[in-house]
């Protein structure tokens, strides 16, 4: 078992993750009757994608002695109706580290093949850029 999710009332749940016991509530958007105080079902989604391709280049990145520690992004989650989904995700990754474009091109490719990345559905619009400060 992965997680345990329970329904707090007023839109809001309690996820907890059974290995290690974190928690973290999400809470429905301002735009979907809530209060929007805590990262919507689907802004996991959005966010746990840019998660996950950090999260694939530090392994590769590891594994090519190279340290990407500090490197961020910021995503914009963009929703459609009819019906409610979402329809586009950008993610802007800044990345740090003293790479050469080789590498860089070996990260970037590494990314664009995680896990949560080829398991959304393919007409959610991926816009990912690279920032290497350089």
């Amino acid at each position: 078992m992965t997680s345990q999710v329970e329904y707090l009332g007023d839109l809001r749940c309690k996820s907890t993750h059974i290995k290690s016991a974190n928690t973290f509530n999400t809470d429905a958007p301002t735009d979907n009757n809530g209060k929007g105080e805590a990262f919507s079902p689907t802004d996991t989604v959005a966010t746990g994608l840019a998660s996950c391709m950090l999260t694939v280049m530090g392994i590769k990145a590891r594994d090519m002695s190279l340290d990407i520690s500090k490197s961020n992004a910021t995503v914009i989650k963009t929703m459609a109706a009819e019906p409610r989904r979402i329809s586009q995700i950008d993610v802007h990754l800044e990345m740090t580290g003293n790479c050469d474009k080789r590498s860089q091109l070996i990260l970037e490719r590494v990314a664009m093949t995680c896990p949560v990345h080829n398991s959304l559905h393919p007409e959610i619009k991926k816009n990912i850029t690279f920032d290497w400060g350089t």
